[in-house]
């Protein structure tokens, strides 16, 4: 898993998880991401080996050249500053302190397999996606 860049764990059994997804893929014509679901065997391996504290579900971004990795809102600021526009305009938010992000982050991660539903498997990736899926 040397050199994977920076990877988007999320998790593979929500709708509004799978369709962050989807909507960041075209939003990231650098192809900057890399994704796989916190479910999956590399999934598991990457947040074994950052030392993640167990029973997060939140959407998790490892960066592997940093060798950090950033969860809840943290993830999402720095995923959307990579994004094209106006997406990327969120990162100044990151002046926020934490707290008070995440405590907005947190409600909707508390409720959105209520408001969005659950899914006992993603959408089909195309054949030009597939190859940004670690678990592919």
């Amino acid at each position: 898993m040397i050199g994977l860049g920076k990877v988007i764990l999320f998790d593979g059994e929500c709708n509004f998880c799978d369709g962050s997804v989807q909507f960041m893929i075209p939003r990231d014509p650098r192809r900057v991401f890399s994704f796989a679901s916190l479910q999956s065997e590399e999934g598991q391996a990457l947040l074994k080996k950052y030392d993640v504290p167990r029973g997060v579900d939140s959407m998790i971004l490892i960066d592997e050249d940093q060798e950090e990795f950033h969860m809840r809102s943290g993830a999402a600021l720095r995923i959307a500053r990579e994004l094209t526009r106006p997406w990327n305009l969120a990162y100044p938010l990151i002046i926020i302190p934490y707290p008070i992000r995440d405590s907005v982050y947190n409600l909707i991660a508390r409720n959105r397999l209520n408001w969005f539903g659950k899914r006992e498997a993603c959408r089909m990736p195309t054949p030009e996606e597939r190859e940004r899926f670690l678990d592919w």
